[in-house]
């Protein structure tokens, strides 16, 4: 009964521990990518292959759905997965859709015409790919109306997460808001568009003021896949054992994942591919 968490580095913990205390009777097998963080300054061609080599690998640990808490792979790969690469007996899901979902006021089926929504001003903060692929501002035109989206590439940001340099990242973080803030001075929302912000959420909140609504998507995640479990049983996995998969050095990383968790975390050394 298991399902995978796929993302580039340690950002998709954010999720993992979002959707194991909401889930906390499913095990989840989580693959950090960390050996080719970040994604975000990847081309297209790369993360595609990247992505499907992991989720491969997960559905070869018992996962029939997969969860990429990474929204470089969610934003440039998902869709041409889905559309030719997915077998059909399995499932992969981004973590843009909650997020949407949040903004809109509106279940993803919902197909009626776009609408005005209550925010109106939104700054989106995330990597270079990301904000390049356009993905979070065509998904959000397909359902609502008359919202400006001014977009930040927070470049460093997840180099300095994954190497461990929170000083470093918390002043790229301050830089990245600035910038932002001088073309949209009074944004009214604020989305984390990297599941690595979380991690330093409380510095984008500080920087971006009290007033800022700062929409995060772990806690949405967890929501949207509870539910989606409820709707899909049968796409819990044959896997039965939880575990922490990394293509980087275990040691390092789970050092790392353990400080950011605040538990402690072993990872285990695969290679997918």
């Amino acid at each position: 009964m298991a399902v995978g968490i796929f993302d580039s580095g340690l950002g998709g913990l954010t999720v993992l521990d979002a959707v194991s205390k909401r889930l906390p009777r499913v095990p989840f097998v989580y693959l950090g990518d960390n050996a080719h963080t970040p994604y975000g300054v990847r081309d297209a061609g790369d993360v595609l292959e990247l992505t499907t080599a992991g989720v491969a690998h997960l559905f070869n640990a018992g996962c029939d759905l997969v969860i990429l808490a990474c929204n470089t792979a969610s934003a440039v790969a998902l869709r041409r997965m889905q559309e030719g690469w997915v077998p059909r007996d399995k499932r992969v899901l981004g973590v843009f859709i909650p997020m949407i979902e949040a903004l809109t006021e509106r279940h993803w089926g919902d197909n009626t015409p776009p609408r005005e929504v209550a925010v109106k001003h939104v700054a989106l903060f995330a990597t270079p790919a990301t904000v390049r692929s356009r993905a979070f501002q065509r998904e959000l035109a397909f359902r609502a109306i008359g919202v400006d989206v001014e977009a930040q590439p927070c470049g460093g940001v997840v180099d300095a997460i994954e190497d461990g340099d929170m000083i470093l990242a918390k002043a790229l973080v301050r830089s990245h808001v600035d910038a932002l803030m001088r073309r949209m001075p009074a944004p009214e929302a604020a989305v984390l568009g990297c599941t690595h912000y979380p991690i330093l959420g409380g510095v984008f909140q500080d920087a971006l003021g009290p007033e800022v609504a700062i929409y995060s998507q772990a806690s949405l995640v967890a929501e949207s896949l509870a539910d989606y479990l409820v709707r899909h049983p049968d796409k819990l996995g044959p896997g039965n054992r939880a575990q922490f998969l990394t293509t980087g050095d275990p040691e390092f990383v789970a050092g790392t994942a353990t400080q950011f968790l605040r538990r402690k975390i072993e990872f285990e050394s695969v290679r997918p591919g």
